[in-house]
């Protein structure tokens, strides 16, 4: 019986961790920020979410310890802090987009 509870222990634990790629905004920020460290300002621009919902999917995601930010000066840079993320995002980027940047024409 151990391991039933166990196991539905994590399956808890997993949806919860998967809530947070329910969002095609958030999918979209995770995705660049696969690609390395933005600031708040470079993910607006790349995604074309208005600054206040970026605000908020930014929190959502630093409060579900999926990125985490350092602050320089008056710029807040924003990284994924949680490794398993970046293995859903490879994922995600395999399943979803990988032929269309390898083959633009597929568009």
């Amino acid at each position: 019986m151990q391991t039933l509870d166990h196991m539905q222990e994590k399956a808890v634990a997993a949806s919860e961790f998967m809530k947070c790629f329910a969002s095609p905004h958030r999918l979209m920020i995770l995705c660049h920020l696969a690609q390395g460290e933005k600031n708040v300002s470079e993910l607006i621009e790349l995604t074309g979410i208005p600054q206040t919902s970026m605000s908020q999917h930014l929190s959502k995601l630093k409060n579900e310890g999926l990125v985490d930010f350092e602050r320089d000066h008056r710029l807040l840079i924003y990284s994924i802090s949680n490794p398993d993320v970046l293995k859903i995002m490879d994922a995600i980027y395999d399943i979803y987009c990988k032929e269309f940047i390898d083959d633009p024409d597929k568009k």
